[in-house]
């Protein structure tokens, strides 16, 4: 191994010239070559040799040799991995020597840097490719398990091995590729994109090619008018397993866009990036909303100026982390991997590419552009009123109000407090000066009241999320406080909300008998049939605490499923220790798609925002 005999053959012929051999090239050297020596009949030659290694093409070259025709030479070189090329083995806290080498890995703490792993892969994943079946418009193969590489503590992290790759060719600057197991039904995001009904390109038109490495299995997307690779996941990373999913690919460029909230990103390693909040499409135009989503997406600029663009549609707790190969690394919790990538060539087309395929950005209302203002802690309407009043005073620009939670009466949705009693006729006389005004709604609903309609008629409609093969809703703490007490607000606001807290429930806003009782709730509380000098006109909505936000971990009196809600993988999310329900309900909480299907918390948390925004548009 690392080893060449080689016999420089001259069949004989008289050399006027003394022609030597000057350059070799290794082909499949997986590894850096840091050293080369040359030898013959067991004596080291001394001249000075160079060595380049390209590591997306796994090529060595070596120049600089005196290689003499009609002479035997044994050219000897050591490979060693670089600290940019390790992949991370033992993302979790805390890595050790034993829980390293027990996932088949290496344990090297001789590093002069803290963000080079100390726990890193060394040999190929354990997957390759069984058959590949090409069509005119894309591919399809299974993988393959090699059953000797895999290493797993328990069933959940054990690789999956009916796993089928599907390659579509949907449009000449589109593709879409996919990983599934096709014996098993899997979660998948239930958030339609805009595909074409059957694939729109040709092999003369289309701006990328693919191919599949069979053994160890892997992906690579050239741009064909370049030949420059810009996604290659033929690495040791890759596994698909129950409650894990990890695959990383090497990058065309440094340069990349769109992940968190950092536009340019020079790499670093182990930069990360993660996703526990809401997946967004097509925000409304007339409703200000928080921006509590996330879109794993990035746009990366290649070395010659060409960009494309990277959609993984997965909805599961995830991170992303950058390493300076350049490479990145997804893992997931669940779902499956389902990425697709758009070709552009340039920025502006990527951006064009991308909306078209996840919903354009809508049009914002002309009044929402102008100036807004809000807080938390307005007392009464009064201070609003007369805030509004000293605004004009000073004569500045003021188009947009707000009422925050504050308006409501104990922090209960569609209600009035009895310090804002005259909030319906002064939102009246704000727009009639040509203003607008926008109110907060929170999801979560006390279930404490003995006469609260919206609670009551949610109870009546099934709209609450509930524990898994019960009848039971999940409570937890959010703002509303109890009825009838007398609050200390002396008291740190935390110690408020667990004395005083009401039981919160949380509408499914997937289910349709969701969706039209929280529509109903809207419209009442806009025009209140029962007392139209109560009704609230606002012009704008803000739908707040929907991650969903809880003051509790979990539930009152906790969690039922330790799995879930502490799963094998935690992203870096800030606070792995607390687990996935850190401040939000349950993993375990069974919700219900509009056709019925149930699924569970962990898998829809972050589209949780997104299934509360299209009915309050509507």
């Amino acid at each position: 191994q690392n080893v060449l005999q080689m016999n420089a053959i001259n069949s004989n012929y008289n050399d006027p010239n003394n022609l030597k051999f000057e350059e070799i090239k290794i082909l499949g050297a997986l590894q850096e070559i840091t050293a080369v020596t040359v030898s013959q009949n067991n004596v080291v030659e001394n001249s000075p040799l160079n060595i380049t290694y390209y590591p997306v093409e796994k090529v060595a070259h070596i120049s600089g040799l005196q290689l003499e025709l009609g002479k035997s030479y044994t050219v000897t070189w050591t490979q060693k991995m670089t600290d940019n090329e390790k992949f991370n083995c033992y993302p979790s806290p805390n890595p050790t020597q034993e829980k390293c080498e027990q996932l088949g890995c290496v344990w090297d703490q001789a590093t002069s840097h803290s963000d080079v792993p100390a726990c890193y892969y060394s040999s190929d994943n354990a997957y390759s490719i069984d058959k590949v079946e090409y069509t005119s418009s894309g591919l399809t193969a299974n993988l393959a398990l090699n059953h000797a590489k895999t290493r797993a503590n328990e069933n959940v992290t054990a690789p999956i091995s009916t796993l089928r790759l599907e390659v579509k060719y949907h449009l000449n600057h589109m593709l879409q590729f996919k990983i599934y197991d096709y014996q098993n039904t899997r979660y998948e995001v239930p958030v339609q994109l805009d595909l074409p009904s059957s694939p729109m390109s040709s092999d003369k038109e289309r701006l990328y090619e693919v191919t599949v490495q069979n053994k160890p299995f892997g992906i690579q997307v050239r741009r064909k008018s370049t030949r420059t690779l810009i996604w290659d996941s033929q690495l040791p990373t890759f596994t698909f397993s129950d409650m894990f999913i990890q695959i990383s690919t090497r990058l065309a460029s440094q340069y990349i866009y769109g992940f968190g909230e950092t536009e340019h990103t020079m790499f670093r390693r182990n930069m990360s990036w993660h996703t526990w909040g809401m997946f967004t499409r097509d925000q409304p135009p007339a409703y200000k909303l928080n921006s509590y989503g996330y879109q794993p997406f990035y746009m990366a600029l290649e070395e010659d100026g060409n960009a494309h663009g990277v959609l993984l549609l997965n909805s599961n707790a995830m991170d992303v982390t950058f390493q300076p190969t350049p490479a990145l690394t997804y893992r997931t919790t669940g779902g499956i991997l389902d990425f697709y990538m758009v070709l552009g060539p340039t920025p502006e087309l990527v951006v064009q590419e991308y909306t078209a395929l996840i919903g354009r950005p809508v049009m914002p209302p002309y009044w929402s552009l102008g100036f807004q203002l809000c807080r938390y802690g307005y007392r009464n309407d009064s201070e609003i009123a007369q805030l509004v009043e000293d605004m004009k005073a000073a004569g500045i620009p003021f188009d947009v109000q707000y009422a925050d939670i504050d308006h409501m009466e104990r922090q209960l949705d569609f209600t009035i407090g009895p310090h804002f009693a005259g909030l319906p006729a002064l939102i009246n006389k704000i727009k009639e000066e040509g203003m607008r005004f926008i109110i907060i709604l929170d999801p979560a609903i006390s279930g404490n009241e003995t006469n609260y309609p919206t609670f009551s008629r949610g109870l009546q409609d099934d709209v609450f999320i509930k524990w898994p093969n019960t009848n039971d809703i999940i409570y937890s703490k959010v703002w509303p406080f109890l009825p009838n007490v007398q609050v200390n607000e002396s008291l740190p606001e935390q110690t408020q909300i667990q004395i005083y807290g009401a039981h919160a429930a949380f509408p499914d806003f997937f289910r349709n008998s969701t969706v039209e009782w929280w529509k109903r709730e809207i419209l009442e509380f806009y025009s209140n049939p029962t007392d139209p000098s109560r009704s609230i006109k606002f012009d704008g909505l803000w739908i707040d605490m929907n991650e969903p936000a809880a003051f509790l971990n979990g539930a009152i009196g906790g969690c039922r499923n330790d799995l879930l809600n502490m799963p094998p993988y935690i992203p870096d999310l800030g606070y792995r220790s607390e687990g996935l329900a850190f401040k939000t309900p349950c993993m375990e909480g069974q919700q219900y798609l509009p056709d019925g299907t149930p699924v569970r918390h962990y898998d829809v948390h972050s589209l949780y925002g997104w299934s509360q925004t299209k009915p309050t548009l509507e």
